[in-house]
């Protein structure tokens, strides 16, 4: 018995090697990624069962993002190793996208801000704080993660804050982080450690210019809310 005769849009590394990674799909290209597919299903078949796992409203690479290994390995066809080949491949697809987002970005704006953390942030399930660190004109220095988990806000050191500031040489510095609940509205703790290090923040000539609490799809600017001055 014969076996299974290919037609060319079945080969995507073939048709790489022809037109180049540009003409193909996202279901090619992650074909090739994936290399095998099953005794019953070809590599290509296997890709597009991947990408129908993707939820709304990311749909495509990115919208596997928020897909667990374990959703990943209940297809036949996926194991450990290509369920972790996937999650690595989606998280340099959102960090390229990120790091392309940022090129010239000003940070002078609270929409803009929220705009570039909104999609990492919003779903996740723990809060997450982001200290911002920035140059004169408002451009990106660095970006670190100080809190992940369930640690609050009325728990963040100023201390680790301004080193890594100082570390960066930052003039200004912004907070962000986001709300589970998906409701971006400063608590009383928000409100307390954020004039808190704002205060502080004036004093080592190292200002403050926002805190930005990202919710589901919204957020809360406390400059916009007239919280710090």
């Amino acid at each position: 018995m014969q076996g299974k005769e290919h037609k060319r849009e079945d080969l995507p590394y073939e048709r790489f090697l022809q037109y180049g990674a540009e003409q193909l799909t996202e279901r090619e290209l992650l074909a090739i990624i994936l290399r095998t597919g099953t005794r019953d299903k070809s590599a290509l078949e296997l890709a597009g069962e991947v990408l129908s796992l993707a939820r709304y409203p990311r749909e495509g690479l990115l919208g596997l993002y928020d897909i667990s290994l374990e959703e990943l390995m209940q297809l036949k066809g996926i194991g450990q190793v290509k369920a972790v080949k996937l999650k690595c491949l989606t998280e340099l697809s959102m960090r390229i996208s990120r790091a392309s987002a940022k090129e010239g970005l000003l940070f002078n704006s609270p929409s803009l801000v929220a705009e570039y953390f909104m999609e990492s942030l919003r779903h996740r399930g723990t809060e997450c704080v982001i200290l911002v660190c920035l140059d004169t004109k408002g451009r990106m220095l660095s970006e670190k993660k100080i809190s992940d988990g369930s640690v609050k806000m009325s728990l963040l050191s100023p201390r680790e804050i301004f080193l890594e500031a100082l570390h960066a040489k930052a003039v200004n510095i912004l907070l962000v982080h986001n709300h589970p609940s998906g409701d971006p509205t400063p608590s009383r703790q928000d409100r307390e450690v954020t004039e808190r290090i704002g205060e502080l923040g004036k004093m080592m000539e190292v200002l403050l210019l926002d805190h930005i609490i990202i919710g589901d799809n919204r957020y809360a600017s406390f400059r916009e809310l007239g919280y710090l001055t």
